[in-house]
């Protein structure tokens, strides 16, 4: 018997920039910590200011970092820091953040804000390649299932290396988070009518994104809040 594959109905009502402004103005900015909008208007003159994570995405990952009680977490991609700071605020004081970067510049845009906030000394800044960081922490027969939850948002073409150094060092029953798993649309452009300097980026994702679908170490939910962003459960 042929077997078929309708077209999928369109269920999300999110299509207009005005439903997404009421999801901001109505749920979002009215319980943004006072830290977190400030970090947000800093970095809004920042000729890369797209970079930042989306604030309805941040409060989704709050959510995240709360109901598996996250103490112990890693963030690979920091630009001025607003997932950092929303993790540091939401972990408790003897909590702990490894973050890497390459630029520590970018970093320290936002760090005056997270120094007022009270939340340094949670954050352990390294200003590197990710691969070598994670690498080394593999090392440790410790750290390995310590972790209660990452942050990706860095290079793509490193998105699946990170991934499965990640399922090492994050716990069963932990969770990472990567960011721009929709790469502004384009993955479902055709590749000749995607704007050149998104088309390396959008080959890496639409490959990242077959593999974790198919992961069976993982549940995962892909949403499109931001630019995407896919939440991985290890499950074993």
């Amino acid at each position: 018997m042929e077997h078929t594959t309708k077209k999928a109905s369109t269920k999300g009502l999110l299509q207009t920039e005005e439903l997404y402004q009421y999801i901001l103005e109505t749920s979002v900015y009215p319980r943004e910590p006072a830290p977190l909008k400030e970090l947000r208007d800093v970095t809004a003159s920042h000729p890369w200011s797209l970079m930042g994570t989306a604030p309805d995405a941040g409060q989704l990952m709050t959510l995240l970092l709360k109901l598996v009680n996250a103490k112990n977490t890693i963030e690979i991609g920091v630009f001025t820091g607003y997932s950092l700071l929303l993790t540091a605020l939401t972990i408790p004081d003897d909590g702990k953040i490894t973050a890497i970067d390459l630029s520590r510049e970018s970093y320290e845009i936002g760090l005056p804000v997270i120094r007022k906030a009270g939340v340094e000394h949670k954050i352990n800044f390294v200003e590197s390649e990710a691969l070598p960081v994670l690498d080394k922490l593999l090392e440790s027969h410790e750290k390995q299932g310590s972790f209660d939850f990452a942050f990706v948002d860095a290079d793509k073409v490193n998105f699946w290396n990170y991934h499965e150094r990640l399922m090492k060092l994050v716990k069963v029953g932990g969770i990472v988070v990567y960011d721009n798993t929709l790469w502004g649309g384009s993955i479902v452009m055709p590749e000749e009518l995607a704007p050149e300097r998104m088309r390396d980026g959008r080959k890496f994702t639409l490959e990242f994104n077959k593999l974790l679908a198919a992961d069976p170490r993982i549940h995962i939910s892909h949403a499109a809040l931001g630019d995407g962003i896919t939440i991985c459960l290890r499950s074993v």
